[in-house]
């Protein structure tokens, strides 16, 4: 897609590899600042609203709109398109109805939520959750990056007042439909042979910090039989977590951070950080795990010298798609495959508030988060023109 291809350099990590963005970073104000210029260029009216979510509106803004967009931060060294493929299709779908001489009968937006992936301050789809009211304002005002800085400092250096942060029940009441695109992140579409599918479910998902504490001391001086080392803790906790996310078919448990502290080389930690990511279809089975994890960790870190404290960061049910709205979409599509997905995303926030459906393209390797993410070109002109044909029947163009 050739819009993707004008912003292929922003971004790029030389040293993880694939692209690192996180929110407000250079990288991704550079994307924000494309993304207004390329919606400028089409006739789009663009604002930004209280919680620093970029709108580009075709037509005035109104009641009734339907909405498409996704976001354009990323993880530390992720693929090109996670993010960034559904805001530029969505860019291309309305040159595409140009093209066609079709014009949308009620107000359509392109949406870009900010800091989706969590990467920056820790919580996933903060944006959307803002909007939608599915997280407090104290909270996400105090949340911090790994230098300290608030997200009250950094949105109000960055234009948005922090503020003003928090639920839109306006502008969540004038959204009729939300329909997201993305790119596949698993390898379903690959075994279907489908270069579009549509999403039916997102399997529940959360994350949470669990922490070893033990005696910090010097490597060399302290003997293996004196130590309480929250290090060696924190490294069976990551294996016995996978043994519990196996012994449950369908879940997942991932330890993707690790920090110690202090950090050094020659060091014994006196603490070590652990990020959980557990994920389940059933919120019970995903809540089981977690607690199953924390009783074996409590224990883990008692045999060690050590204390295991365990922290919620942010946590997502199972989220099920609007019915009738994935019906719609199979109407205008014809028989394409409906498919859960395991990651998250801003449809499945905002599916608590109003009617919500994703729209999934093909990924080859089926990897994402990963420099080896993969699109390609035929299956992306499809995506975009898919969103298309949706956005006109569903704005009656």
């Amino acid at each position: 897609m050739t819009l993707l291809g004008t912003i292929a350099d922003v971004g790029r990590d030389a040293k993880r590899g694939g692209y690192s963005r996180p929110v407000h970073s250079a990288a991704e104000n550079e994307l924000r600042e494309w993304f207004v210029a390329a919606a400028e260029q089409r006739g789009l009216l663009v604002e930004k609203d209280r919680n620093g979510i970029l709108w580009a509106w075709w037509g005035q803004p109104g009641p009734d709109a339907v909405v498409t967009g996704s976001h354009l931060d990323s993880v530390p060294g992720g693929g090109a398109f996670d993010g960034p493929l559904g805001v530029a299709s969505a860019l291309a779908a309305i040159d595409i109805m140009g093209d066609r001489g079709q014009a949308p009968a009620r107000p359509l937006a392109v949406a870009v939520f900010p800091e989706e992936e969590g990467s920056r301050f820790g919580v996933a789809c903060l944006g959307s959750r803002l909007l939608a009211g599915a997280i407090s304002p104290d909270k996400a005002r105090t949340l911090a990056d790994a230098d300290g800085n608030t997200l009250a400092d950094v949105y109000r250096a960055n234009g948005t007042d922090p503020e003003h942060l928090g639920e839109d029940p306006g502008r969540l009441a004038a959204i009729r439909q939300f329909v997201e695109l993305h790119i596949e992140q698993g390898r379903g579409q690959v075994d279907l042979d489908a270069p579009v599918a549509v999403g039916g479910s997102v399997l529940g998902h959360g994350r949470w910090r669990l922490s070893f504490h033990g005696q910090g001391n010097h490597a060399g001086t302290t003997l293996m039989a004196d130590r309480a080392d929250p290090m060696v803790a924190a490294a069976s906790a990551v294996v016995t977590l996978r043994k519990i996310a196996a012994a449950h078919p369908g879940a997942r448990g991932t330890v993707g951070r690790l920090v110690p502290v202090p950090g050094g080389t020659n060091v014994i930690a006196s603490r070590v950080d652990v990020w959980l990511d557990v994920r389940h279809r059933q919120d019970s089975v995903t809540a089981a795990i977690v607690e199953e994890l924390h009783d074996a960790a409590t224990a883990i870190a008692a045999a060690e010298g050590c204390t295991a404290t365990l922290a919620e960061e942010s946590l997502s049910p199972t989220v099920q798609f609007d019915a009738g709205l994935a019906a719609e979409l199979k109407s205008v599509l014809g028989d394409i495959p409906v498919m859960e997905t395991g990651a998250g995303h801003d449809a499945g926030v905002l599916a608590a508030r109003i009617p919500t459906a994703m729209l999934f393209v093909r990924n080859p390797t089926g990897v994402s988060h990963a420099p080896e993410e993969v699109l390609e070109g035929a299956d992306a002109d499809a995506g975009a023109a898919a969103l298309a044909d949706v956005l006109a029947h569903l704005t009656g163009a």
